[in-house]
């Protein structure tokens, strides 16, 4: 790629814009990571786009990427770059209303490790081999403000988020995010509590928004300004599970930043290695947990 360079004041002065170097920028186009001044930032979903990217060349010899146009991670931009959004917000809606029809399905997919409690047997819980429930329980809510809060949330943070990474590796942020979160909860959480609620997914989308946002220069202030509410909350209520929101935010950090800093040569193996070794990480917690109540 062509970088012009920056003013000559030194090592701490801004890069040129690639079409204009007497301008000074700390914007990049999102596509090729060049700099680029107001005049040539073109509006994307995502941060803003050069206007060699926008007609569908490189700038750089290369042939015409338009066909296939990327994100900032590698993903495709789809047409729907909110689809799998809505697909999630759709099967918490329908767990929801289920449960509302019948509530006894409720204790059969909430996150719990073993019931009764000691000195019984375990007839039901994680421990007893009931792993699916650290994925059910994500997508399980009982209370009208609980999925309305989460299903608010997970639209205003997934939507962007998907149309910047890509279908794939969005999903992939999601699921590893609310797996890190059931586990840390079954691990940490009493044996009998029961747990539920798509937080530890969003708490990781929180996570992973603040990565890219940092990543493109953007304005740190209002995400963290909301994080910091979430947290208080968080820690406020006895009723709400800090452990799965802690784990799901530790798990987006730690996998958004592996998505969108990843090198574009081994881009695919360390997004989603990243995302294979924190799994390991959720089996490992998970076998432990099992190990000490069984």
């Amino acid at each position: 790629m062509d970088q012009a360079a920056g003013s000559s004041q030194g090592a701490q002065s801004l890069p040129g814009c690639y079409r204009h170097p007497d301008r000074e920028t700390g914007i990049r186009c999102t596509r090729c990571e060049r700099p680029i001044c107001p005049e040539c930032m073109v509006s994307a979903s995502v941060g803003f786009h050069c206007p060699d990217c926008v007609r569908g060349g490189s700038g750089t010899g290369h042939a015409p990427t338009a066909a296939q146009p990327r994100t900032i991670a590698g993903g495709t931009i789809a047409a729907d770059p909110h689809l799998v959004t809505k697909i999630l917000i759709g099967i918490n809606l329908a767990v929801f209303i289920a449960v509302q029809v019948r509530p006894s399905i409720l204790h059969d997919i909430t996150l719990i490790g073993a019931w009764p409690p000691a000195p019984f047997a375990a007839t039901m819980g994680v421990a007893d081999g009931e792993w699916y429930r650290l994925v059910t329980s994500m997508f399980t809510h009982q209370e009208i403000w609980h999925i309305g809060f989460n299903m608010m949330s997970l639209w205003f943070l997934g939507g962007p988020l998907e149309a910047a990474l890509g279908r794939a590796r969005y999903l992939a942020l999601y699921f590893v995010s609310g797996l890190s979160g059931s586990a840390l909860a079954y691990l940490l959480a009493s044996p009998s509590t029961e747990t539920l609620g798509a937080s530890g997914a969003i708490f990781g989308l929180f996570g992973a928004t603040a990565v890219l946002m940092r990543r493109l220069r953007y304005d740190m202030r209002p995400i963290i300004a909301l994080l910091v509410i979430n947290l208080i909350f968080t820690f406020g209520w006895s009723s709400i599970s800090w452990q799965a929101h802690i784990g799901g935010l530790v798990a987006g950090v730690i996998t958004g930043y592996a998505m969108v800093h990843a090198p574009r040569e081994r881009r695919a193996l360390v997004q989603y290695g990243t995302c294979a070794l924190v799994l390991l990480v959720v089996v490992g917690m998970t076998l432990l947990r099992t190990a000490q109540l069984t």
